[in-house]
């Protein structure tokens, strides 16, 4: 086996809640009379939910002090997580769930890597609670992506070398987070385009042949 574990990032890997994150940040960004669209959105992939914020205030045209900052970036996660409500086992792609049971036979250790301090709940939407062996996400780590230490505290946690792991991403900030972190990564979805990961994978299921060639 070339690898003993895989990291995963969350969103955009595992499931996509793109639409919640946008319609939470909308709903901020109206109250604000600032303007937010998708392209916008997409700047905010991989990235802390306070380097979010200053992004869509580039566009703010007023004064705001930290404490503003913060109650709004809280507001916004209370939205989202409303919004999460609506997920459901059926929002987990046969074929992910497929190919996370094949990589746990096959012997290797699995593990969440995300910026999210909401993954604890997005995995218990799931129907994922307790299936990985590690999580570190957004509630233990200072540094967001690029920074490693998201996946560095991952390998920590399954008392892994980073050199051992993969890490599978969507976003080039994750993407550089590993190669940052001394460790291997696949790319998916729109971090294919980055065109700085080890892999490429145009499915999910591709994952079984880079773990095991």
């Amino acid at each position: 086996m070339k690898y003993k574990a895989v990291i995963f990032d969350l969103d955009g890997v595992i499931c996509h809640t793109d639409r919640y994150h946008y319609q939470a940040w909308k709903q901020i960004a109206d109250e604000l009379g600032v303007y937010f669209d998708e392209k916008i959105n997409n700047r905010l992939r991989g990235i802390s939910r306070m380097e979010s914020l200053e992004i869509i205030l580039e566009n703010y045209h007023g004064d705001m002090n930290q404490e503003e900052k913060t109650s709004l970036a809280e507001k916004k996660n209370e939205i989202y997580k409303e919004l999460l409500k609506h997920m459901s086992p059926e929002d987990l792609s046969k074929e992910v769930k497929e190919t996370l049971d094949a990589l746990r036979l096959k012997g290797l250790k699995l593990a969440i890597g995300s910026s999210s301090k909401n993954a604890g709940f997005i995995l218990e939407r799931l129907g994922l609670s307790g299936y990985f062996d590690a999580i570190s996400d957004g509630n233990n780590i200072t540094k967001s992506k690029p920074d490693p230490e998201v996946f560095i505290k991952a390998a920590g946690f399954l008392s892994e070398d980073p050199e051992n792991c993969l890490v599978i991403e969507d976003a080039k900030a994750g993407l550089e987070a590993a190669k940052a972190g001394n460790m291997d990564c696949g790319a998916i979805g729109a971090g294919i385009s980055c065109n700085i990961a080890t892999y490429v994978l145009n499915t999910f299921s591709d994952l079984l042949d880079i773990v095991e060639p």
